[in-house]
Formats: structure tokens, C-alpha cells, sequence
């Protein structure tokens, strides 16, 4: 007998699904949430089975566990640990670690599919082409490399995990595994997955309205409350405000901060390791801590939302050689220019400042974040082009 402990995501459940696929019946399936994992494994160690072969995936154990774990494996217990964050590669000391961040071909690893390749390693699984497609759209999907990919697929697997129960969405998975074809979404599933999109992107538009911005430890976050769609919001927030170092995104309900970002030289796996979570370098965790709820609740509570960039435009355009105006929230209009030399200047109200930038992006970023500025539309800018060539014209 088999007992596979792992997380409640879909990277998660992707290996309740390929474990029972190995296994069939002889397994016993639990899904945790990493509040939860450690209370299970004290479960299972307390009632000494050494008949059953304990696996955990995509979680790992706290140090107390982690002890008794390898007294487990000494008195002749069976365990293995399957795990792809890097704040659990210490794992790897112990016989039963088996923690990567990157698979062998250097993609970045998912539960599900290092699973996958110990299962068929062993033995228990023979590969077929369903089974392959649908352990690479859960690895696409948990890395996030499904954007860069242009992989919609990865994206559309979660959105349904999320429209069924545990059961439900298990049971389905399994069937479509056992097809010798391709993976695929049913005719119904698409008309469903149409649907949710749609109702994705009114709620993504509404949060974009409602995100705070916020200075923590030298960095910028945009925090924002949100209870769905955690992993495609702060993707969308943090493409929208590149200016900002990560997105937090709180669920008061859930008690839960999740941190997203989309930039390479941040890792907030290390923010939300100063709360006591962990997770990815683009995408983490952890739970409502008092020093979280300060930070993040408490010192947002009395900002302003960000005011959103003006879209579609065609005359105000970043960048351009005419030149780019903003507001900032005190009604001050700043205008950034062209200085010669590769520099660009900022004027405030029609005052040039004294400090130049060496490309538009870093003065935009300055004025952002220092000023809270938005881009402003073609009508204001033309206006404001106007005002500068009467001026001009008297002056002249």
C-alpha cells in the first residue's frame, strides 16, 4: 500500500493523478495545504505502518518532521519526498529527499513531473502520450513558462481544475488518461473555459483599480485584496506597473499573501520567507502573519489606489522624441523629454528638474514610484503640446 500526501494546487492533484494512475487502488490519496502537511505526516508516523509506503509531493516537512521521518526510514519505514522548491533542497541530505528545481534537460521542474519520471523510472508507469502532454501542461503551468511558450492550454487546465471539485476534476483526468491520443478539453469543457475567461478579465480590470502601492525593505510592491485568480492577476498587475518590484495579493478570508512578480532579478520566495512561507522565485506564499497583516493591511489601509496609464494611445506615447506627460496625484504634470546625449530629462508644472536618467524606462520608474504618476491621454497631451507652443510663440 501507497499513501501520497500532497498540496491542494494543480500541480499538486497532477500527482494524486499519475500516482493513482501507477497505483490504482492500492494508493490512498490526501491533498494539504502546507498548514496542514506537517499534522498528516505526525498522523501517519504516530500510527507506526510501516506496511505502507509513505510519499509526499510538492510540500515540504518542518524540521521536527524531518527528524522523525528519517528515524521512520532507519526502524525500516519507506518514504520518499518529491519536492521542486529550493527552500527544500536540504532534503536531499536524507536518502529520502529527492528535491530539484531543474529537470536534467534544465527546464524548470514541477511535483507532477519529477513524479512522473520516478514513477516510470521504477517502473510502476508506462509513458503514453496523453499522460506526457498533460504532466508537461502542469510543469508549463506551475513554471509559468506557458506564457512565454504561447502555451494557453497550460493556463486553460488550471482555470478547469478550479471550475470542478477534487474528485470531480481527478476522476475526469483519469479517463482522459487512458485515451491513446492526444490530451484534449472536450467540446463542453472549451464552451465552460470561454466563459470563465471572460469572467477573468472583468475581475482583473475591477482589481487593476483597487491596487495600492506600498515601500517595503527597499523594494516597491503593489498590494492589492484579491480571493480568485492569484496567479493571473499579479502576472497582468506586474506586466501593467513594471515599476514595481513584486504584487501582493491578500485573502483575507483564506488568511493567506501570496507574491508575484515578473521580473528575473527579484525573488520573492525570499519575502515571503521573512513571513514564514516560501515557495517559487517568480511565485510564493505564506500565511497572514501579524507581521504581514502590519505590513501589508495596516500600512496600505489609508493609500490611494494606483491611478492606471492611459491606453491606446497614439500621441503620448512612452518614449517618444516629442517627448511623454504624466499627473501625479497632487495635480503636478510632469513631462519627460529627450536631453540629447541618450539622457532624458523631467520638467514638473514646466520647471526642468536637474537630474537626467540615462533611458526613459528609469525615469519613468523614478517618477512612478516617487510620484505615483500616470500617463495621461492623447487629448491632454496634445493640449499640453498646444499651451508650450503658444508660450513659445509670446516668448518668441
Amino acid at each position: 500500500m501507497y499513501k501520497l500526501l500532497s498540496h491542494n494546487d494543480l500541480d499538486g492533484i497532477g500527482c494524486g493523478i499519475v500516482a493513482k494512475m501507477a497505483f490504482g487502488d492500492d494508493v490512498n490519496v490526501r491533498y494539504n495545504s502546507v498548514q496542514i502537511l506537517d499534522r498528516e505526516v505526525e498522523k501517519f508516523l504516530d500510527s507506526g505502518d510501516k506496511a505502507t509506503e509513505l510519499i509526499i509531493t510538492d510540500l515540504s516537512v518542518n524540521e521536527e518532521n524531518e527528524l522523525r521521518l528519517e528515524e521512520f526510514r532507519k526502524a525500516g519505514g519507506k518514504v520518499v519526498l518529491i519536492d521542486h522548491h529550493k527552500t527544500a533542497l536540504h532534503l536531499n541530505e536524507y536518502e529520502w529527499g529527492r528535491v530539484q528545481v531543474e529537470e536534467e534537460e534544465g527546464r524548470l521542474a514541477c511535483a507532477t513531473s519529477l513524479l512522473y519520471r520516478y514513477l516510470i523510472d521504477e517502473g510502476f508507469l508506462e509513458p503514453t502520450r496523453a499522460s506526457e502532454e498533460f504532466v508537461e501542461l502542469v510543469r508549463q503551468y506551475d513554471t509559468w513558462e506557458w506564457e512565454r511558450n504561447g502555451n494557453d492550454k497550460a493556463r486553460q487546465l488550471n482555470a478547469l481544475f478550479f471550475l470542478v471539485s477534487f474528485d470531480e476534476f481527478e476522476t475526469m483526468m483519469l479517463e482522459r488518461l487512458q485515451e491513446t491520443g492526444p490530451f484534449k478539453f472536450s467540446t463542453f469543457e472549451k464552451k465552460l473555459l470561454g466563459m470563465e475567461d471572460d469572467k477573468m478579465v472583468r475581475y482583473i480590470r475591477k482589481k487593476r483599480r483597487e491596487m495600492v502601492q506600498l515601500e517595503a525593505d527597499g523594494l516597491y510592491a503593489g498590494v492589492v485584496h484579491a480571493e480568485s485568480y492569484h496567479s493571473e492577476l499579479g502576472n497582468e498587475l506586474g506586466k501593467d506597473n513594471p515599476h514595481l518590484d513584486y504584487i501582493v495579493i491578500l485573502n483575507m478570508g483564506g488568511r493567506k499573501v501570496s507574491f508575484r512578480t515578473v521580473h528575473d532579478d527579484v525573488d520573492v520566495s525570499e519575502v515571503a520567507g521573512t513571513f514564514g512561507g516560501g515557495g517559487h522565485a517568480k511565485a510564493s506564499g505564506a500565511s497572514m502573519s501579524k507581521e504581514a497583516f502590519d505590513l501589508y493591511v495596516v500600512e496600505s489601509y489609508h493609500k490611494e489606489p494606483l491611478r492606471e496609464d492611459a491606453r491606446h494611445t497614439r500621441y503620448n506615447v512612452k518614449g517618444s522624441e516629442f517627448g511623454t506627460i504624466y499627473r501625479a496625484p497632487e495635480g503636478d504634470l510632469y513631462y519627460l523629454y529627450p536631453a540629447g546625449e541618450g539622457r532624458w530629462g523631467v520638467e514638473r508644472n514646466g520647471n526642468r528638474l536637474e537630474e537626467t536618467y540615462g533611458s526613459f524606462a528609469d525615469a519613468e520608474k523614478a517618477l512612478k514610484r516617487e510620484r505615483g504618476v500616470w500617463l495621461l491621454n492623447d487629448d491632454q497631451f496634445v493640449k499640453f503640446l498646444m499651451k508650450r507652443l503658444e508660450k513659445a510663440e509670446k516668448e518668441g
